[in-house]
């Protein structure tokens, strides 16, 4: 599953660190999902980036990783 956090992230102009603060979500764990490193992060930690990014847990996943 390819995580697109880093492109939404960035269109909403906030550093990994403000979305950390608004998430909950650890700022290293935003910077392992974005570099790969992490490749299947919980539905929890999703929804609350996608809560904090003001998107769908849908925005956040590549179209082409969910067989669209």
């Amino acid at each position: 599953m390819k995580i697109r956090l880093e492109d939404v992230r960035n269109k909403r102009r906030l550093n990994q660190q403000q979305l950390s603060t608004a998430s909950g979500v650890p700022q290293p764990m935003i910077s392992q999902i974005e570099t790969g490193e992490v490749k299947n992060p919980t539905i929890k930690t999703l929804y609350r980036l996608a809560a904090a990014l003001k998107c769908t847990v849908d925005d956040l996943i590549d179209a082409d990783e969910r067989g669209a």
